[in-house]
Parts: C-alpha cells; structure tokens; sequence
C-alpha cells in the first residue's frame, strides 16, 4: 500500500472518528460505518479511531483501550471499509493532532467549550466517574483538531454527523474562524456538515441500543447468541396474550425489521402482527434469520483478519504515516502563522 498522500477528490474530503468503546454493535454500524462503507467511494475519506478520546473518561483505568482499539480495527475492516479506498489509522499515532489540540487551546475561550450540550449532559449520566478535568472539558477542542487538520485550500471539507452532533462542528467552524482572524490568514478550512441520517436502532429492551444499557446485538455476535438475544425482546406493550393483533409501529422488533429484513418478511410480518395471524417468537425468529445472514459476511472477513495481525498492523501503520503526512501540511502553516520555528528535520 502507498504511503503517498491520496489524490484530491473533486467531491471533497471526509473526516470522521470512533471511540474504542471495544466490539461494536448494530448501533454502531447503522448509525455511523454504513454510511461510511458508501462515503469512501464517493470522497477522499480519512477514518480513525480516536483512543485519546477514549482517555477523556476513561483515563483512570485504560487497561482496555489497546486492545479495544484493536477490536474496532478489525471490525472496521470486516464491516467493508477497505484501506485501498480510505485512509484508516489510530488517532495518537499520528501526533499533529495532539499539536493542533495544543495550539487551539491558547486561544479558544473556555465559555465555548463549557456550552457545548453534551459537556453538562454528559457530566450528569457519565456517574462513579470525576470528570472535571481539562481533557474532559476540552475533547470538543480536541474533535476540532481532529477535523481541521485535513482541510485543504480549494477542496470541500465534510464531516458525516447525526443532528445531535451538529453543535460540535459549529464549534470547530468558530475556532477556525477565531484562529484566522487572530492570525490573519486562511490556514484552517471551515467545515461543513454532512448530514447522515441513521435508521431507529432500538435495543433488546426498547431503548436506544448502547453497551452502557447492556441491551446490544455485537457484530462479533454468534448466530445461537442473536437468537438468545432477540428473544426475549421487547414487543408491542398492548399485545398480551398470542390471540391480540398487534401494532407493528410500536414494535421495537418490528423497527429492526425495517432495517435488516427484507420488503416481503417486512410485509409478512406486518401482516401476521396486525391479524394476530403469528406470534411474537416467530415475528423475532424471522429477524434474526435476517440479522445473521446480514452479519455472516462481515464475521467471515473478520476471522480473516483475526488470523492476520500483522496485516492489520500494516494497515494502520500506512494509514497513520498517509494521515500524517497530510496533517503535517496543515501544521507547516499553523507553525508559520502562531511564529513557531520548524523541528528539525
């Protein structure tokens, strides 16, 4: 693989990143690398797996995060993003994001920050852990380095978001607005939003799907484990007994359907739910018939890899160093701008 810095892409550059949270579930895939999947086909695409984010909670006990940021690697790759197609590295090997980080930090006001929505909600759900550090308050500043340091003059700069993270690249957008202004030049591009609506994913327990819940289908998931999983699942609260029709509506297994199951399970389901024509344990039988076959795929490539550390390795490795060298760009004129001399070479 080449180590060069990719061409220019006539429809832009993406940038996105993943906590490694470990193992990622169906909420994972749906709401952000599916769409990622189709996005490295269409632009120059830059994907990492931000473990420095991972520290911003987890900096007490990060015993988990290496091999954590292993697990989403290879997960990354199973799901279908190909390193042939996009840039894909580990966010603390490539250090002009730390650098960035650093510089913005002396001139972005602290009221930003504090104002960013998920700083207080966050704060208030993340409980058993002390978040009033400057990492904690400042990951939002640290998501802007991350993005700003892939603008290029000439070329549009998008960031794939669901709306609830909108207010984060806003806030990039005024820190490189502040930065150039300060500095009197166009160093650091503005971003724009690239809006990526996700399908509703609910859990096993009718919530949002989320490790922190407990109530995830993993990707690494064996096919015996989905049918446990999705068994117990809740349905459509009105429907008690076998013999009362249902609303599929309402139904979390029924949103799922929407998601992984084909137009005709879709309609047979509908059908056997409205009429009480079927019950619940065949209508979640039917899912996860279409939940293995749609996973089966990404586990086979993913054993693949597993078998192959050396060549994940390397393929973080090259990312990191085309990342890098993109990145560094970027620094040379951030250092020029601010007055820093250059390192030796």
């Amino acid at each position: 693989m080449k180590e060069t810095v990719p061409n220019n892409s006539p429809t832009g550059r993406v940038l996105s990143g993943m906590r490694p949270t470990g193992k990622l579930h169906l909420g994972n895939y749906m709401g952000a690398l599916h769409n990622w999947i189709r996005l490295q086909h269409q632009y120059d695409c830059y994907f990492f797996i931000a473990d420095w984010h991972a520290l911003t909670t987890d900096y007490a006990d990060p015993s988990q995060v290496r091999q954590n940021t292993l697990d989403v690697a290879l997960d990354w790759l199973a799901a279908g993003l190909d390193p042939e197609n996009c840039t894909i590295f580990v966010q603390s090997h490539v250090k002009q994001h730390a650098e960035l980080h650093l510089a913005l930090s002396m001139i972005t006001p602290l009221g930003w920050l504090e104002r960013v929505p998920t700083y207080k909600e966050q704060q208030e759900n993340i409980t058993g852990k002390d978040l009033t550090t400057y990492g904690f308050l400042g990951y939002p500043l640290l998501q802007s380095a991350d993005i700003l340091l892939y603008g290029t003059p000439g070329q549009p700069l998008h960031v794939p978001v669901g709306q609830d993270q909108v207010a984060h690249v806003e806030l990039t957008r005024e820190v490189a607005r502040r930065f150039n202004s300060l500095y009197r030049t166009d160093v650091l591009r503005e971003p724009q939003v690239l809006l990526t609506p996700s399908p509703k994913l609910p859990g096993t327990d009718g919530r949002k799907m989320s490790k922190s819940y407990g109530n995830t289908i993993l990707l690494t998931d064996p096919e015996p484990v989905i049918r446990q999983k999705l068994k117990p699942m809740v349905t459509d609260p009105a429907r008690i007994r076998r013999s009362d029709p249902g609303n599929p509506e309402v139904c979390p297994v029924f949103d799922l359907h929407k998601v992984f199951s084909s137009g005709e399970t879709q309609q047979k389901a509908r059908e056997g739910c409205t009429t009480a024509g079927i019950g619940c344990i065949e209508c979640k039988g039917w899912l996860a018939d279409a939940v293995v076959a749609d996973l089966a795929p990404m586990q086979e490539r993913r054993a693949r890899y597993e078998a192959e550390p050396a060549l994940v390795q390397d393929i973080l490795n090259t990312g990191a160093k085309r990342a890098a060298l993109r990145a560094e760009e970027t620094m040379h004129q951030v250092r020029a701008a601010i007055g820093l001399s250059e390192p030796a070479q």
